[in-house]
């Protein structure tokens, strides 16, 4: 028994013009390119206040987010856009939703606290977090902070491990101010300009002695900054932080990689973390050349250390890590660990030179980049 086929002709009431279709696809492709650059902004409430956050990608909540919070007298852009820019990061970024969060009053365009106003604490700061995640309804967050956004970091994972997947913290000083710091700062402050300060803070005595021009850079955008007083604000509250009391007994339940510049003013502050933490969960990750802040001035080391981190994680395939690879086989000054008592496959990519096999979860291994 057959068939058989008429062919029917189909015609349009309104055919489009040649090429009209390829060009609406294009401005829309366009369009959208521009929105995912420039994020999608929210002011989020919580019960401490509101919070200026960026957000970069689609709620994709299979997969944790990665957030950020940046460094005092930066923003989440000015501590974080090179880094996410990066052409390499672009790998990771396309997995991943980024949720960039600014500290009360710090974003671009903030207005100015009054006189007298009560700025929250480092801890209160941390509080303000799980609203963010409630907000984009997510469940897990892998946290990559600076500085005072990686104190913020830390206190929010001790309280809430199960939303915590993993941590990337830069420039960690988990004590409190002694009362020899208390007193530098105190000359300090009368000796030297805010801004000054916090870039002493931000960079190397080199970096600041040759005054690169990432340094000046800093300099002019906060000293022209309409919202000073709140940088003051913040700065005045991270200077009063609390010991983060971390030991092996009480520590973070997720892996967790340490970063700093051979050179930067935490670089002590970041050895003496790494002495507290689960060597089995935890990666140090020393950097040449890298100075203070080693997201801007080496994104590329720190990108493919990332990606490392990720794929230990069990969310990214193997990737060809060629330049962190051949760093390793230079000079050794950094551990880099990894647990693997996860359900999820954690590997550590050796690249393809010499064969070399990753390392057992339970061993340190050193490396430098």
């Amino acid at each position: 028994m057959t068939t058989e086929m008429q062919e029917i002709a189909v015609t349009e009431d309104k055919p489009l013009l040649t090429g009209q279709a390829d060009s609406s696809k294009q401005d829309a492709e366009l369009a959208a390119r521009i929105l995912l650059d420039q994020g999608q902004e929210h002011s989020i409430e919580t019960p401490h206040g509101v919070l200026h956050v960026t957000l970069h990608g689609t709620r994709n909540s299979r997969r944790p987010a990665i957030l950020t919070f940046h460094d005092v007298g930066l923003d989440n852009k000015s501590c974080f856009l090179p880094l996410f820019k990066f052409e390499e990061m672009q790998e990771i970024v396309k997995n991943f939703t980024l949720i960039h969060i600014d500290a009360p009053g710090q974003e671009d365009g903030a207005a100015v606290y009054p006189v007298g106003y009560q700025y929250p604490s480092m801890e209160t700061i941390a509080e303000m977090i799980p609203a963010v995640l409630q907000f984009f309804n997510f469940r897990t967050v892998i946290g990559v902070g600076v500085g005072a956004g990686a104190y913020i970091l830390s206190k929010f994972t001790l309280a809430n491990p199960e939303s915590v997947e993993g941590l990337v913290l830069v420039n960690i000083d988990t004590n409190s101010r002694g009362w020899m710091d208390w007193a530098a700062q105190k000359l300090s402050s009368v000796t030297s300009s805010l801004t000054e300060q916090i870039l002493s803070h931000l960079f190397s005595q080199e970096e600041l002695s040759s005054n690169t021009d990432l340094v000046q850079s800093h300099r002019e955008r906060m000293s022209k900054a309409p919202h000073l007083l709140n940088i003051e604000l913040f700065w005045k509250t991270y200077n009063s932080r609390r010991d983060l009391n971390l030991d092996r007994s009480c520590t973070f339940k997720c892996p967790v990689m340490l970063v700093v510049g051979d050179q930067a003013p935490y670089e002590e502050a970041a050895v003496e973390c790494n002495s507290k933490l689960d060597p089995t969960t935890t990666s140090f990750l020393k950097m040449a050349d890298a100075g203070g802040l080693p997201q801007l001035t080496q994104p590329a080391k720190l990108t493919e250390a990332f990606k490392y981190f990720i794929q230990g994680m069990g969310y990214m395939a193997s990737s060809c890590m060629t330049r962190l690879s051949r760093s390793r086989t230079t000079s050794l000054s950094s551990s880099y660990s990894m647990d693997g008592s996860r359900s999820r496959s954690r590997t550590l990519s050796q690249g393809s030179q010499g064969g070399q096999m990753p390392p057992s979860p339970s061993q340190t291994m050193e490396v430098s980049c």
